[in-house]
């Protein structure tokens, strides 16, 4: 049995090696590596794959965010509703472009904002809200729209973990994740469902005018060379990263079967195990898995996550420190009682190896090492 990963990249690449060596060799003999034809390719090709209007690409995910907020024009104090319960890039944004971020908890079973605690903390400060869509489900959308309709706040939606997930209405509406508020943003670092081999992100948006802006402050704010008429940042997109990611977009739904596939193997190899409680997926929303999150119930979760790695099996904690208890992010009156759902979460969840490369055998040692554990304790 090959060694586990956490994330398997070498595998995956060698399926696709020809191809992607292909297209990295051809841009180096382009010489076209900054704003070269790949990268407009991919723009297109990734616009028709999420049935979006616009798509700019950028330098990062966390650039994506940061240009996205730059571009609805919010002034320093306003605030923006986001979760407490995922990495730090989110509210990282806001801290840097001076507004003032503003934490809610979260879904105990999805993970994703809870529309009523984003209704409870609306002010008249209130300018937008990001939900993020977080280990690949989509955040409850419906209610989140009506919430930003009713008070008229900008939505903008943070899809990095969940790229390729489908979004159904109430009303029967299909879209994509990211592809329904303000504006979308994704990322597309290595381990990303659509992953580059470096650093790169893009935004989604279906207004042209917002579209026209998002790229200008993409590139320094010039909408005509050399023209500056917004203060803008250098995020750009470069050619090799678009060529790697045009020979992956065309695997990524299967990618996510695989993934899926890989989930339903855990499901049940765990489904009547009291210390385990498994991710759920939402009605409204299908599940894109990029993580495989378990919760822990009665047991100790980092003694689990030793025992794993005691069998060579690589687990992680997403995240094991609430972003309102991170130093950089503390606010006065802020407690944790305010988030009794995130707090449970930091306490009790451990994400196993999740990615499109795993196989049965592997699957089989995993779940059995963490049968052996519950059934010790």
């Amino acid at each position: 049995m090959e060694s586990i990963q956490m994330v398997d990249l070498k595998s995956q690449y060698k399926k696709i090696k020809n191809k992607i060596d292909k297209s990295i060799l051809d841009v180096i003999e382009s010489s076209a590596f900054i704003k070269g034809p790949e990268v407009k390719k991919f723009q297109e090709e990734l616009q028709n794959y999420l049935n979006v209007n616009h798509v700019i690409p950028c330098g990062n995910g966390t650039d994506a965010l940061q240009i996205a907020l730059m571009a609805l024009g919010l002034e320093e104090g306003d605030e923006v509703i986001t979760s407490n319960f995922t990495f730090a890039a989110t509210v990282e944004v806001i801290a840097l472009l001076k507004l003032k971020p503003v934490l809610v908890d979260v879904d105990r079973d999805t993970f994703a904002l809870n529309p009523d605690e984003v209704e409870k903390a609306i002010t008249s400060k209130t300018k937008a809200i990001i939900p993020v869509h977080l280990f690949g489900q989509c955040a409850n959308m419906d209610s989140i729209m009506e919430i930003a309709q009713k008070h008229n706040l900008y939505v903008v939606e943070d899809t990095a973990q969940a790229i390729g997930a489908d979004y159904t209405f109430d009303d029967g509406t299909v879209k994509k994740a990211g592809t329904i508020g303000t504006i979308g943003t994704t990322s597309f670092f290595p381990s990303k469902n659509l992953g580059c081999y470096g650093d790169g992100g893009a935004l989604f948006t279906n207004d042209a005018d917002l579209a026209k802006r998002l790229q200008a402050i993409v590139n320094h704010g010039m909408y005509k060379r050399y023209y500056h008429d917004e203060v803008g940042v250098n995020s750009r997109l470069d050619s090799i990263q678009a060529a790697v990611l045009r020979v992956k977009l065309p695997h990524l739904d299967e990618y996510s079967s695989a993934r899926n596939k890989a989930a339903v193997f855990y499901n049940e190899a765990f489904k009547d195990v009291a210390c385990l409680e498994t991710p759920i997926t939402a009605k409204y929303s299908t599940h894109v898995f990029h993580q495989y999150t378990l919760k822990t119930k009665g047991i100790d979760r980092n003694e689990l996550q030793a025992f794993l790695k005691e069998k060579g099996i690589p687990s992680m904690i997403y995240y094991p420190v609430p972003l309102h208890k991170q130093k950089a992010y503390l606010q006065e009156g802020v407690t944790d009682e305010q988030f009794p759902v995130t707090m449970e979460l930091c306490e009790t969840v451990l994400s196993l190896p999740m990615h499109t490369e795993l196989d049965e055998n592997q699957l089989e040692y995993i779940t059995q090492a963490v049968l052996e554990f519950c059934k010790e304790k």
